[in-house]
């Protein structure tokens, strides 16, 4: 029996937020798996200094700033990827935003933040990318969800509903585009430190509540989030969709 490849050669992974965290691990994974990628965050200098450092290391990369809540400039960078490689075998929606406040101090201002690039750019970048993955007859969307999507915790609303949103919506585009050969699943990584929560984290009430309720009794690193991010991107996971992948320690174990 042959065993599935996690081999990417002659892939092309798109990867939003991939300037920094967990995006940042993910597409350097994608890379080293053998793909060639599109480096894609708000900041052009960003991408090109990723890009510039995957390149380093013998692949293609394409920076592309985009803002994943405009839906012109998702448009954009869709026609730019597949002007430059002719297509697009995977999309990891990664971008992200979140807050931490109590539920009766959100300001419109808050939810519309978080929940404008936490579901809204996950779905119209999906939407974009999927267009070009139904011409092409087969494709891999991997939206970056969270363990907050699955369980509650406090003073993360808006991030929480947007998560669990993500969900959804994987299980739905699963649905409509198996037919398609195109594979949607979701990772859902527990707390990992990265530079969006290494400040709230630094404080020793926030860093014991959650270690507690780790098994393993340690937060995640970027470098736990690659595997699973390469399975789900490979031949390997081709019979798996509408699937939450958890990575978390152990937390939803319980």
């Amino acid at each position: 029996m042959d065993i599935p490849s996690m081999n990417l050669s002659g892939r092309v992974a798109l990867v939003t937020g991939s300037t920094k965290g967990i995006g940042r691990g993910i597409i350097e994974g994608l890379a080293q798996a053998g793909a060639d990628v599109v480096v894609v965050s708000r900041n052009q200098e960003d991408c090109n200094r990723v890009a510039e450092e995957i390149r380093g290391h013998g692949r293609k990369a394409l920076p592309v700033a985009t803002d994943v809540t405009n839906l012109q400039a998702i448009e954009n960078l869709v026609k730019k990827t597949v002007a430059y490689y002719g297509q697009i075998d995977i999309l990891v929606n990664n971008a992200g935003s979140a807050i931490t406040k109590k539920a009766e101090d959100l300001t419109e201002a808050d939810w519309d933040r978080v929940l404008n690039v936490d579901l809204k750019g996950v779905f119209f970048c999906a939407q974009a990318v999927g267009r070009q993955m139904i011409a092409q007859k087969s494709g891999k969307i991997i939206n970056v969800a969270s363990i907050l999507g699955l369980v509650g915790d406090r003073q993360v609303l808006p991030y929480a509903v947007a998560k669990g949103g993500v969900i959804q919506m994987t299980k739905v585009l699963a649905l409509e585009w198996a037919k398609h050969n195109i594979q949607v699943n979701a990772l859902c990584p527990g707390y990992v430190i990265t530079p969006m929560n290494e400040a709230d984290l630094k404080n020793e009430k926030i860093f014991n509540h959650v270690t507690n309720k780790i098994a393993q009794r340690r937060l995640g690193k970027i470098s736990d989030m690659i595997g699973a991010a390469v399975f789900m991107a490979s031949a390997a996971s081709d019979y798996m969709t509408g699937q939450s992948l958890v990575v978390d320690g152990g937390w939803t174990a319980e």
